[in-house]
């Protein structure tokens, strides 16, 4: 050691001698230059130690203990002058031993003049780059154990201040704010205590100390001496205006500061044209112009960050090998303006760039492609020479090269060169000339195969590091671990194994980490050194070179003093995505950054490149649907919505790639499923959700009806035969496993949709995808996996994540053993060892930046653990390296997650790691699998229970789809709900129900929204057993014996005539196709909360004008009844299953035309056919005859031309002609489910047949005219003469065959009075039946009715007189009939109503009779039914006096003739009525038509389209009240008791009655008295042993429990008047007035329901925005994995616990949002608020956005503004005054609606758009939102909707929606089609402003919260 010091110490000898001359050599420039005035020079003068002189300050130099640690190779060969200054007043701060702190812009320039004045005075330098994680270990001593007893270890400050050296600190700014004070003391006294007791004392109090005391005194007493040479050079940026820490002032106001700017003008220039020697001078200096120009004042109040002065060098570097190359080019690699800056950016770049005329010309040219590559030979290695072809010429320049070979052929299988691709390699090869390079790209666009495909060309071996949010200084560089022997060591990082070995490091994500971690590799990227924890120093080659000339020493002496070589081709190419522009987070391009790296930016591919790629990769894709694919894509990508990006953001490449992968495999897929899958379009967010659709159909990629039905076709089954699985189509044979016990074994029963996620994601396991599952809590994601599993044999590992999952718990669990530390392989690394499943449970609960450590394992299959291994992909990686896992080939990763966004307030997995699996998202199974899955839960619990709870979730999750609920209720609570009635059958449902929805009992919107849910589908909860309202029963008068009716006998010829029939076939013409469209049914179950006759009832979709004149329902079994109803004006016809959720309807209106004035109004029947011919219906339009048959099924349509002589239609009569003239034709459809039907005219004299399925007619001529046709037997017909009423019967053969014309009889009958006795008669005049019955009553009813046992044919009628009349013997038996009636009192058709009377509503009824009559007897039930106007109705019996009557439509009138009483159910009136009352009457007395359905039940349908089923019959109505009461269940009122069995130990002695106690007290036990209770032997209640139970009278007096319950009503009184009280004394204090109080509750009150749903989402936000998160280095917490080694060692600050996080230094503030609603008050809002309410919708939305943002104005400030015909910019809430009570917010609504009414008309839409975007904008906000409530007017002021569109977008960072509130005909939906998909609104039904305001908030608000 001495020695060498000598030889150093001789100052002439050597080396050392040849530095000082090469010193003076570039200090004075050469010769004459030296002796300028005013310019500084070094100089250096030789004595024993030798002086430094700068201008006028000398130093004296003394020789370095360790030479090694003296920086090297900083002094450049001529430095600038202001160099020199800065150097010179160094000196003078080191000669008055002051510390310095040198500040200013970010870049290398500060170190670089650090380190040139410590290797000029030839001083030691402990360097330390401060970052966030650096504590006071770092700076003041760290603990090691060695040989089991902890020391210490001191650090880099206690280091240089005992032996002399200077402390270089850099990044002050970025350490945590009480770090730094640690040095003040050390700073001011030069005194420090140290942790291990020894005291840095300054060297004058150490010497004085010396002198009166000795050297090993001090020592004991741990006193160290401070060297005097010892000073400390801080370096950092200026805080306010760069991002970081302020410094600490007792900090600063210890350093001396000097501002070290960029180099000045001059200097630089001479600088760069130094390097440039090929570009002309001018080029240089327009450059270096333009750079300084952006660093200037005024460009960083743009908001622009500073230009990278310093990469100016490396710039020229590259242009000087490429004079022809563009310039902006080049600038755009240094400066990135495209990425990082918005539009203002943008545009002052480029203006930068044209003045100093430095854009693309055409000349300048760009590097086309790669031509070669060849290693260099000789003696540079690791070099190569590359050939890049730029414009024709080719141009050779060296390159670093990796360690390995070169890749020879440059064509490889996984990377296909596109001409993009090729170009950015070539510039990458640039760039790789001179510096680190960063790709900027977004997610999935290939950055990572194309750095692969870069080192593969150059020969570099990769290193991958995945950078992650909470990653640690140290995690980058060197951690800590354990020796066998227990010591402390520390272990490089990849990183620096990397630098040592020449590899070319890929960090991954370096947008993730923080900037204050990246701190610590400035001096590793811009000088290519680095000093580690331990105190190792890596050196840069040249430098490592020069110490070991200068020492003298070999390689391995240098590393005994732990000095490395960086090798020289290590390189670092960093991954980023690209920063958000215009948003609050942290913009991690920052100006530090951009001094690091050359930028180049990956575009995603073109569309002609991506083609090429997929094609080439997958060979066997389909191409047109690689076309469709590929040009929704680009769509998506070009736009500028937030939305579509998103949306592309999730196809990018990498997926695109796997569905064509996908598509290839199986090509009958449908792309529609495929980007709906991809997108999970599933849980999109509405907006999104409908501008992918919208999307979607543009690119034509369509879903295809088969599609859709396919799955509920295809029985999906799994089965396993002889080793191969098989679901649904896909097969995969089966897995042999060794651990049997992995695999899960799970309860699963199979049903269909379950079945079909599990083939899909079979095929994609198959494809060799990791599998991504999104959907709600309780889908069944575990369940599947797991049957999944179970099914391939496959064990699994299972991981589930938390909030507090960290990197380390990932993948590995350190703990202590011994002293030792361990490491336990989380189940990843397992599964990854052993090729078992890995399953990740609720990934998206954990933080996505711990997360996405999992993207390196699948994508590049490798990962570093924190013990050291390595999991690598391929075996070719493990060449003889130890600590490597290789990934076993059967390793495949499963990730469950809930959907992401409210409520489950989980992070956005699918956003950051989506484009790496393949997703699926599981829904809840559809109501087929769901019921199929329950049936298998509860195989006792009642069918029809399930189907309600079926029906009533999936409505409830349909609700919370639309974000009206918040919860999304899921088959898990449904499976709980059937377990629970399956082992207690006799709870009843609506209590059972409530096990789910209590957790909602709070909230009273949700519940009201539940509640009626649970009731629309008939789950009573609420109701009381008791609450049955059936109709009240009057009694039917007795039957009166009427008289018989007699067939006139054959004697006399003429009562027996022959009617001749002629046959012919029916001409068809058609078929025409008719549309067939479907609508929602909104079935509603009307047993909710009381028990009445009405079963269902829903409503068609009925125009204004609609009439319905026919209502049929097919005569099938009960479950398939079909309801046809047709409307006349216009012609519909509407057709539905009753028990199912649609209808569909056929709109027959250009067969019908609506005609001119009222001459004719077409008045259409129905009847439907039956099997074969089962789904067609024959329609007859009464008055013209036209009988058409159309097929429901498919839409055709026939018109069968029944006489086909005749003329087409009736001559229609000229139109004044009077109306009466013309009379109708008929259709008699008793047995049309036969295939025939009977037609005849009114008042004509032939009835025609047609038998629809041999197409022929029949016609019967007849001698008289007919009246009416009632077809009681298929053989039999009942006619009634036109004038007399006199009755026929027509008898026939009951099959007509077309050859056998046989005649067919005609009988009169005569109707014989019964005689009365004296001789009197009843005659009556003969009427016509009503309804006659085409079958008989059973004898059991017929004996019932009649009051004597009888078995007879029957008959049943009705008519106008007579509430029933039953004909015995009729039609079969020819002998005389006995005619049997039940009369009423008075007569219906006699007794009109007036319209005074107030029972009865509408016009007065023209006395025409109407045409439908409504009567409808069921003989099942033996009643008859009719329906009455309510005019008919005796409404004082049924209700009693005080009560008035609903309004009802009419009146259900049941005549029973079994019970023999008479009942009245009120039809509830509908909600709209016809105008043309007219019309209305002359369809029927009441306001509904009646038709029977099945066997004993009937649906009436009202003229507004409310259609209601009804169950009348006795016996049905009994079954159905058990069943609802067993659904609400049996509380019987009797006291729940508590019994406890124990054995009491006593034998039973026989069995005894016991004493009976005289006094008959109450006796409890004790084997004595008879009647007690409990007792052991004696006769009792709940003994145990005794004979029998004795109830000694003992009553319990029990209040019925709906009396318990219910609260005094004396205690509601006074919480009512409470109530009121409070509510007046709240008017006083806000001076309203109670009349506006109600005016402002009716706006209010309509929107109560949304404003509390988004004042619960803006709650959340909140709260998740208060999050805390990790805090690191405490002294108190939960130990962190991370420090458990300096847990050993026995450091305190080694915890961690949650606590609020300091916002980062320099994080903007978080602004609030800004929101602007424009609204529409135009007088056009107040002319047709008539029609549409739309001006008090508006006012509703006003109401809405002014409640729901109450109290939330520091995050959302919102204004709202009208527009109308008077200006464009009427302010109505100013955002500084928002209205704070109900009165001021009453107040606004008042003038808008003023200004509705008194304003000018004219349209300002436009402007008023326009005008709030760019107003708006000029606000400082985080985020801008636009909502403009408007009518769709504009075509009326003449404004193209294109010109609306391209306000909306005017502004990108202007989320602008329209919302067009009604509107004339179709204006809004054509304007929609034109504006941008997801921005615009169509409110037909006004009701629907607030949900979609709540729409746009929830999607867009949200998603940026």
């Amino acid at each position: 050691m001495q020695s060498r010091v000598l030889c150093l110490g001789g100052g002439a000898g050597g080396p050392a001698a040849r530095r000082v001359r090469l010193l003076l050599r570039q200090v004075l420039g050469g010769g004459a230059a030296a002796a300028r005035p005013g310019r500084l020079e070094v100089r250096a003068l030789h004595s024993s130690g030798g002086t430094v002189t700068i201008g006028d300050v000398s130093f004296k130099l003394k020789t370095p203990k360790n030479p090694e640690l003296v920086p090297q190779n900083y002094m450049t060969d001529s430095l600038a002058q202001s160099v020199v200054h800065h150097l010179r007043w160094i000196m003078q701060k080191d000669l008055l031993g002051q510390d310095v702190f040198l500040i200013g812009p970010p870049g290398p320039l500060r170190r670089s003049i650090a380190m040139q004045y410590l290797e000029l005075t030839k001083r030691e330098v402990e360097y330390i780059a401060l970052s966030r994680d650096t504590t006071e270990t770092d700076l003041k001593q760290r603990r090691e154990i060695r040989d089991g007893s902890a020391f210490y270890l001191d650090q880099c400050a206690v280091r240089a201040a005992t032996e002399g050296r200077i402390l270089v600190l850099e990044g002050l700014e970025k350490a945590e704010r009480n770090v730094l004070p640690v040095l003040n003391n050390l700073l001011e006294n030069r005194e420090m205590q140290l942790e291990d007791g020894r005291f840095l004392m300054s060297a004058e109090r150490y010497d004085k100390l010396l002198q009166d005391h000795t050297k090993s005194e001090l020592d004991s007493w741990k006193i160290v001496r401070v060297s005097e040479d010892f000073r400390v050079i801080a370096l950092g940026l200026p805080v306010p205006k760069y991002s970081g820490n302020p410094l600490d002032p007792p900090l600063r106001s210890r350093f001396q500061a000097r501002d070290v700017y960029h180099l000045p003008f001059k200097d630089h220039l001479q600088l760069l044209y130094s390097i440039g020697s090929n570009i002309s001078t001018e080029r240089i200096s327009q450059l270096l112009s333009f750079a300084t120009t952006l660093c200037s004042q005024e460009s960083s109040t743009l908001g622009l960050p500073d230009f990278p002065l310093d990469s100016l060098s490396a710039a020229v570097q590259i242009l000087d090998s490429f004079p022809m190359m563009s310039v902006q080019h080049v600038i755009e690699r240094l400066y990135p303006y495209n990425v990082f800056l918005g539009k203002e950016g943008r545009t002052a770049v480029k203006d930068a760039l044209k003045r100093f005329e430095l854009q693309d010309s055409e000349s300048h040219l760009l590097p086309r492609r790669i031509a070669k590559v060849e290693i260099v030979n000789g003696n540079k290695p690791f070099k190569a020479d590359v050939t890049v072809q730029i414009g024709e010429k080719e141009v050779t320049f060296q390159v670093p090269a990796g360690t390995r070979l070169l890749k020879k052929h440059p064509r490889s299988d996984t990377f296909i060169r596109t001409s993009s691709h090729n170009q950015l390699l070539a510039e990458m090869m640039q760039s790789h000339m001179v510096k680190d390079m960063c790709l900027i790209g977004g997610k999935g666009c290939g950055k990572t195969v194309i750095a692969k495909e870069f080192a593969d060309i150059l020969g570099y071996s990769i290193e991958p590091i995945m950078l992650y949010q909470d990653m640690m200084a140290r995690d980058l560089l060197q951690q800590r671990y354990t020796l066998p022997n227990g010591d402390t060591a520390w272990r490089p990082s990849p990183l620096v194994t990397a630098a040592l070995e020449g590899k070319l490091v890929i960090l991954d994500g370096i947008h993730r980490i923080n900037p204050g971690t990246l701190a610590v590799l400035q001096r590793l990227i811009h000088d290519r050194e680095l000093t580690l924890y331990d105190g190792t120093r890596l050196l840069r080659e040249d430098r490592y070179q020069n110490l070991k000339e200068e020492l003298q020493i070999s390689d391995e002496k240098l590393q005994e003093r732990s000095i490395f070589p960086i090798h020289p081709s290590f390189r670092i190419v960093v991954l980023a995505e690209p920063p958000v522009i215009g948003s609050s987070t942290q913009q991690w391009l920052g100006p530090e950054f951009l001094t690091l790296f050359l930028f180049h930016n990956v575009r995603s591919l073109s569309k002609s490149e991506e083609m090429e790629v997929i094609k080439e990769m997958i060979p066997n894709v389909p191409s047109v649907a690689v076309e469709q694919l590929l040009s929704l894509t680009h769509k998506l990508r070009e736009t500028n919505d937030a939305t579509a990006q998103s949306l592309a953001s999730s196809l990018s490449t990498r997926q695109l790639l796997r569905i064509c992968r996908r598509l290839s495999q199986h090509p009958d897929e449908s792309l529609y499923y495929a980007v709906n899958k991809a997108c999970l379009s599933r849980f999109l967010p509405n907006l999104a959700r409908s501008a992918l659709h919208k999307n979607l159909q543009d690119s034509r990629i369509e879903t295809s009806q088969d599609d859709m039905k396919k799955p509920e076709e295809k029985e999906y089954t799994c089965e396993i035969n002889n080793g191969i699985l098989k679901i649904g189509s896909v097969t995969m044979p089966i897995y042999n496993s060794t651990e049997k016990m992995k695999v899960p074994d799970v309860l699963f029963y199979e049903n269909t949709q379950h079945m079909m996620v599990m083939e899909d994601m079979l095929k994609d396991f198959l494809l060799g995808e990791h599998l991504l599952l999104v959907g709600n809590q309780g889908v069944g994601k575990n369940k599947i996996i797991d049957r999944f599993l179970h099914l391939l044999n496959r064990p699994r590992e299972y991981l589930q994540l938390h909030r507090d999952t960290t990197v380390q718990s990932l993948t590995l669990q350190p703990s202590v053993k011994d002293g030792l530390i361990i490491y336990e392989d989380s189940p990843l690394v397992k599964a990854v060892k052993f090729g078992h499943i890995l399953v990740i449970d609720e990934a998206d609960k954990a933080p996505t930046n711990v997360t996405c450590v999992l993207k390196t394992l699948v994508e590049s299959g490798e990962m570093v653990l924190s013990d050291g291994r390595r999991i690598v992909a391929n075996h070719a990686h493990v060449e003889g390296r130890e600590n490597v896992v290789v990934i076993h080939p059967d390793f495949r990763m499963i990730v469950l997650a809930n959907r992401p966004g409210f409520p489950f307030l989980g992070n956005d997995f699918f956003g950051t790691l989506g484009d790496i699996f393949s997703c699926h998202a599981v829904d809840n199974p559809k109501p087929q699998s769901e019921l199929a899955m329950l049936r298998q839960y509860g195989p006792d619990v009642p069918e029809p229970i399930l189907q309600k709870l079926v029906a009533a979730f999936g409505d409830l999750r349909s609700l919370a789809d639309q974000g009206i609920i918040n919860y999304p209720y899921s088959t898990r609570e449904v499976v709980n709900i059937v377990k629970h009635l399956q082992k207690f059958p006799t709870e009843g449902l609506a209590n059972v129900v409530r096990n789910v929805f209590d957790f909602d009992s709070y909230n009273n919107e949700m519940r009201e929204i539940l509640i009626s849910t649970l009731h629309k589908y008939g789950i009573p909860i609420g109701a009381k057993p008791t609450n049955v309202q059936l109709a009240k029963e009057l009694p039917l008068p007795d039957h009166k014996f009427m008289g018989y009716w007699k067939v006139d006998q054959p004697g006399n010829a003429r009562q027996k005539l022959l009617c001749p029939t002629e046959t012919q076939n029916v001409d068809v013409k058609g078929p025409v196709y008719l549309n067939i469209q479907g609508f929602p049914l909104e079935r509603h179950e009307a047993r909710s909360l009381s028990f009445t006759e009405e079963v269902a009832f829903w409503t068609l979709p009925l125009g204004e004008v609609n009439l319905v004149c026919d209502v049929t329902v097919t005569k099938e079994e009960e479950a398939e009844n079909i309801l046809y109803v047709t409307t006349c004006n216009p012609v519909s016809l509407y057709f539905m299953n009753v028990s199912s959720k649609s209808g569909y309807f056929v709109d027959l209106y250009d067969l019908f035309p609506r005609t001119v004035g009222s001459v004719w109004q077409p008045f259409v029947t129905v009847a439907p056919l039956g099997n074969p011919l089962k789904g067609q219906v024959v329609l007859h339009e009464e008055e013209s005859n036209v009988v058409l048959l159309l097929d429901t099924n498919n839409g055709a349509l026939h018109r069968l031309l029944l006489l086909p002589d005749a003329q087409e239609s009736p001559k229609r009569t000229s139109w004044w002609s009077s109306k009466e003239e013309m009379s109708n034709y008929k259709m008699c459809r008793e047995f049309s489910h036969k295939n025939w039907l009977v037609f005849y005219k009114e008042a004509g004299n032939h009835l025609i047949v047609l038998d629809v399925l041999e197409g022929q007619t029949h016609t019967i001529l007849l001698p008289i005219n007919l009246k009416s046709v009632f077809l009681v037997a298929e053989d039999r017909w009942l006619l009634v003469e036109n004038e007399t009423n006199q009755k026929f019967l027509l008898t026939k053969r009951a099959h007509m065959e077309a050859e056998d014309s046989e005649v067919c009889q005609l009988y009169a009958l005569s109707e014989e009075p019964a005689d009365m006795g004296f001789g009197l008669t009843t005659a009556s005049e003969l009427c016509a039946p009503h309804a006659v019955s085409s079958d008989q009553l059973s004898s059991e009813n017929l004996s019932a009715a009649v009051g004597q046992k009888i078995s007879s044919p029957n008959r049943i009628f009705s008519d106008e007189h007579n509430y029933a009349t039953i004909v015995i013997g009729f039609p079969d038996l020819l002998s005389p009939s006995e005619v049997y009636s039940w009369k009423r009192n008075s007569s219906l058709s006699r007794k009109r109503a007036s319209p005074s009377d107030p029972f009865y509503y509408g016009a007065r009824r023209k006395t025409a009779a109407a045409k439908q009559t409504n009567c409808v007897t069921l003989l099942a039930s033996n009643q008859i039914v009719r329906i009455l106007a309510p005019g008919d109705v005796p409404l004082k019996d049924i209700y009693p006096k005080d009560v008035t009557p609903p309004q009802a439509a009419g009146y259900l009138e049941v005549t029973d003739l079994n019970s023999k009483k008479i009942k009245y159910i009120a039809i509830p009136r509908s909600q709209s009525l016809s105008p043309y009352t007219s019309w209305l009457s002359k369809i029927s007395d009441a306001d509904a038509l009646l038709a029977p359905l099945g066997k004993v039940g009937l649906v009436s349908v009202d003229m507004g389209g409310g259609v209601r089923l009804w169950e009348t019959g006795l016996d049905s109505l009994q079954r159905s009240l058990q069943d609802w009461r067993n659904m609400i269940g049996q509380e019987d009122g009797r006291p729940v008791q508590i019994t406890i069995q124990r054995d009491s130990g006593l034998d039973v002695s026989s069995p005894k009655h016991g004493k009976v106690d005289p006094d008959n007290m109450p006796h409890v036990g004790g084997n004595t008295w008879a009647g007690g209770t409990g007792g052991r032997d004696t006769a009792g209640l709940g003994g145990k042993g005794g004979p029998y139970r004795l109830d000694a009278g003992h009553r319990v007096y029990q209040i019925s429990q709906a009396e318990k319950d219910a609260v005094p009503e004396e205690v509601k009184r006074a919480a009512r008047e409470m109530g009121e009280k409070a509510f007046k004394q709240r008017l006083k204090e806000i001076q309203m007035s109670e009349y506006d109080a109600s005016t402002y509750e009716r706006f209010s009150g309509a929107v109560r329901r949304q404003v509390q749903s988004l004042r619960i989402i803006l709650d959340n936000l909140q709260a998740k925005g208060k999050e805390r998160q990790w805090l690191r280095h405490q002294a108190v917490g939960e130990l962190d994995d991370a420090k458990i080694i300096d847990g050993l060692t026995g450091e305190k600050a080694i915890y961690k616990r949650r606590g609020e996080l300091e916002p980062q230094p320099g994080s903007p503030q978080q602004k609030p949002k800004r929101l602007r609603v424009v609204v529409d008050v135009s007088g056009s809002m107040y002319r047709f608020n008539g029609v549409d309410g739309r001006l008090e919708r508006s006012m509703e939305a006003v109401c809405m956005v002014m409640e729901a943002f109450e109290n939330y104005e520091h995050k959302f400030k919102y204004d709202i503004v009208g527009h109308s015909g008077d200006g464009f910019d009427i302010a109505l809430v100013g955002s500084d005054k928002v209205p704070k009570n109900n009165k001021q917010r009453l107040e606004i609504l008042k003038i808008m609606h003023a200004h509705a009414q008194f304003c000018m008309s004219g349209d300002h839409t436009l402007e008023g758009t326009e005008h709030a975007i760019r107003e708006i904008a000029k606000e400082e906000a985080d985020e801008y939102f636009v909502i403009v409530l408007s009518d769709a007017n504009l075509e009326r002021y003449g404004i193209p909707p294109s010109r609306f569109a391209q306000v909306l977008t005017t502004n990108a960072q202007v989320n602008a929606f329209a919302i067009f509130i009604g509107s004339l005909g179709d204006q809004a939906d054509r304007l929609q089609r034109t504006l941008p998909a997801g921005r615009s609104f169509i409110a037909m039904d006004t009701k629907e402003i607030p949900q979609i305001l709540q729409q746009i908030f929830t999607s867009t608000m949200l998603s940026s919260a």
